[in-house]
């Protein structure tokens, strides 16, 4: 809260998603490991195959979370609001772990 009345800019809170790249040996493996990740609960997963033949699986979550604060050093939500978002990215890091 000390940061945010010192801002005079635009500020927003950004809670980024676990995210694991892992480069397959073979595109089976990478469909094995993709179907793991989604059965897990990591529903943004993917598979990239890229122009030599490499192919990368991505395993990566949805629990992002990005929310804008103060507009031009204006404070533009409540403390308690800030507690909440506090409080929920928190939880969001538990369940990345």
């Amino acid at each position: 809260l000390a940061a945010l009345e010192k801002a005079t800019g635009d500020v927003v809170l950004k809670f980024e998603p676990f995210v694991l790249h892992v480069l397959c040996q073979e595109l089976q493996d990478a469909q094995l490991l993709h179907s793991v990740a989604i059965n897990s609960g990591f529903r943004n997963s993917g598979i990239t195959v890229g122009r030599g033949g490499k192919v990368m699986m991505a395993v990566r979550s949805t629990h992002c979370l990005e929310v804008p604060l103060t507009h031009k050093g204006k404070l533009m939500v409540s403390e308690e609001y800030i507690d909440f978002l506090v409080h929920t990215a928190n939880v969001k890091m538990e369940e990345n772990t």
